[in-house]
């Protein structure tokens, strides 16, 4: 019995098997559906990829321009020295007074006129209102007295005809003439009372535009030297409370270099001169730069004489009070410099428009175009007379439309 209740169950559990087609079929749609789902994921990746690589620019290879490998003629002479500006001033107020804001910060860019600090000036204001009040009130009185001397100068006439006719003294006509000249008194009194205080006026107006403290040239503020709430003077403070200066401005337009070459060498050096400055900061950077003056005075402590001597082209990495050594050049020297090698770089870096030399140097993820001079051509690579210097980095594969100052991505 037990028997046939298993056999009757069989067919019943042969319902329950999947057929062979249909797991197939399934099996295709899932692999159909992971095929679609990859290639959206390709796609998007792709036009992802297509923006970013719009963004950053094309890709390029640089390389370095190396210095070439001849040792310099030694110089006619060397010296030490810094860089210092002309016109370095310590902006200061005309007055003693509280700083009240301070509109600058160090490395702000600052032009002639503007405005770098105020100070309270209501001491000034009240003393202005003050002043104003009174004049308006002399200036009332002046014209209370010119009705008076009006009145006074026809009395006067009255007593005149009065004496004439025999029927007034001669006292009451210079009681009468006394009043009129008592009020002409009072009124160019009180006129001077008015100059007076205009004149006051004015030197509180001056006092509360002296509050306002202005830059004297453009340049660069380099130091910050007073916060608002401070008391400052242009005279020194003893306490050491009172600050004698804002901040300090320093015109980026004037800076040279100072040394001091020892008095027995000072005949090799004349106005003119050309000579080769390299900072402290860039040791191989060479900088052109001439003789400007010679002061005409010698240390006697130190056995010096002070040359300044200012820079061909201003860059804005020479910043002042960085340390410097020139070498002073001689004629025949100066004439080797001008056609001197200063530099080697592969041949494909060069780019020629009309005739003309350039190259694309590379800064930051950008490029800027700079036209050379080349010279005679070494192997693969070609010397560089003039436009570049050792260590700038030039382009030497990359679009044949490439811009001045477009991104680019540098490739590793």
């Amino acid at each position: 019995m037990a028997i046939e209740t298993s056999k009757s169950m069989m067919p019943d559990l042969a319902s329950l098997k999947i057929e062979d087609h249909k797991r197939k079929g399934s099996s295709v749609g899932k692999w159909l559906a992971m095929l679609l789902v990859i290639g959206a994921v390709v796609a998007a990746a792709a036009y992802w990829g297509k923006d970013v690589i719009k963004a950053r620019g094309p890709e390029v290879e640089v390389a370095p321009a190396v210095a070439q490998g001849s040792a310099p003629a030694p110089a006619l002479l060397n010296a030490t020295g810094y860089v210092t500006p002309r016109r370095r001033a310590t902006v200061a107020a005309k007055i003693t007074g509280k700083i009240k804001e301070v509109f600058v910060d160090e490395g702000v860019h600052v032009t002639e006129g503007q405005i770098l600090a105020t100070l309270d000036d209501s001491d000034y204001q009240v003393s202005l209102k003050s002043t104003q009040a009174d004049r308006d009130a002399t200036a009332a009185l002046v014209a209370d007295l010119e009705v008076q001397l009006g009145n006074a100068e026809r009395e006067l006439n009255r007593t005149k005809q009065l004496v004439d006719a025999g029927v007034m003294t001669i006292q009451a006509l210079d009681t009468a003439q006394t009043l009129v000249n008592r009020l002409k008194a009072q009124i160019a009194a009180a006129n001077s009372q008015i100059a007076a205080a205009n004149a006051k006026m004015a030197i509180d107006k001056q006092n509360i535009d002296n509050c306002i403290v202005r830059s004297p040239y453009t340049g660069i503020v380099v130091t910050k030297d007073a916060q608002p709430g401070e008391m400052i003077s242009p005279m020194s403070a003893g306490g050491g409370f009172t600050r004698t200066g804002i901040c300090t401005v320093v015109d980026m337009a004037s800076n040279e270099i100072e040394v001091d070459v020892n008095e027995n060498y000072i005949a090799r050096v004349k106005l003119g001169q050309h000579v080769l400055a390299t900072l402290d900061a860039y040791p191989d950077w060479q900088i052109p730069s001439h003789v400007r003056t010679v002061i005409p005075t010698a240390d006697r402590q130190k056995g010096t004489v002070k040359v300044r001597i200012s820079f061909d082209h201003l860059d804005d990495r020479i910043l002042p009070d960085m340390g410097v050594k020139v070498a002073f050049l001689s004629d025949e020297q100066t004439a080797q410099q001008k056609s001197a090698v200063l530099a080697v770089i592969p041949q494909s870096a060069v780019r020629t428009s009309d005739g003309q030399s350039a190259v694309f140097l590379f800064h930051d993820g950008t490029v800027e175009r700079r036209a050379i001079k080349t010279g005679k051509a070494r192997g693969t690579d070609v010397e560089v007379l003039a436009g570049i210097a050792p260590g700038d980095l030039v382009v030497t594969k990359g679009p044949d439309n490439l811009q001045d100052g477009e991104k680019v991505n540098r490739k590793q």
